[in-house]
């Protein structure tokens, strides 16, 4: 299990302890961004989904608020998403990325993604507070190589590019899984062609052009020892 602390606009601090973790995908709106992400995925050697929208069980101390993330080769990489956090009267939106094996995932996507965290913001706001202007919401990543900060752009989007969080909300409850503890993170976006994935640092940004508020999640991957035998 794993325990996060969100700080709200408000200045107030939720503390949930994780007790479901879920990983949507192919989750656009956009059945042609839905396509370009799925192509994407085949030139990695990915096979295509077989139902779309996809959901898949992570084990819950994968949810982390990292500032590393340790790796065991260089193809990995990151997505730009944001989360749900049900809390024990409310429900939370913040940024995430989701850090992805990507030599596993030619075998399993649910195996790969349950190689490596998903690493949250520590601020959110309430989802009921910014319903109204969701699709409004910018989706940023970029990334970084060596010891330089992520300043290269590799997703640009907006939340209205994803399924709603309402659409996630009624499956988490046609499910039984609408309870505090559960975060939900939401599928990706299309990544720039051109821009190197296998980064060493990652940065997602959401940010609310109503207010100019932003939440933000990064970190650098640290590769591990070699193994021995």
């Amino acid at each position: 299990m794993s325990q996060l602390t969100f700080t709200l606009p408000d200045g107030t601090v939720e503390n949930v302890a994780v007790t479901t973790l879920l990983n949507a995908g192919y989750a656009g709106r956009n059945q042609e961004e839905v396509a370009s992400h799925i192509a994407e995925l085949a030139e990695l050697g990915v096979p295509a989904p077989t139902t779309i929208p996809a959901l898949y069980p992570i084990s819950p101390y994968l949810a982390q608020q990292a500032t590393t993330v340790s790796v065991q080769h260089g193809r990995t990489s990151g997505e730009a998403e944001w989360a749900l956090v049900i809390t024990d009267d409310d429900v939370l939106l913040t940024v995430a990325c989701d850090h992805t094996d990507r030599d596993l995932e030619v075998h399993s996507v649910a195996w790969s993604k349950n190689a490596a965290p998903d690493v949250l913001g520590s601020r959110a706001w309430r989802l009921s507070e910014i319903a109204d202007r969701l699709d409004d919401i910018t989706l940023s990543a970029w990334v970084g190589q060596g010891d330089g900060e992520p300043s290269t752009l590799i997703q640009s989007g907006t939340l209205a590019d994803l399924l709603a969080p309402k659409y996630w909300l009624d499956v988490l409850r046609e499910r039984g899984l609408h309870k505090a503890g559960t975060v939900l993170v939401s599928g990706t976006i299309s990544m720039r062609h051109g821009v190197d994935q296998f980064a060493d640092a990652w940065k997602v940004e959401m940010r609310d052009p109503s207010t100019g508020d932003t939440l933000t999640c990064s970190y650098r991957t640290v590769r591990m020892p070699a193994p021995i035998g």
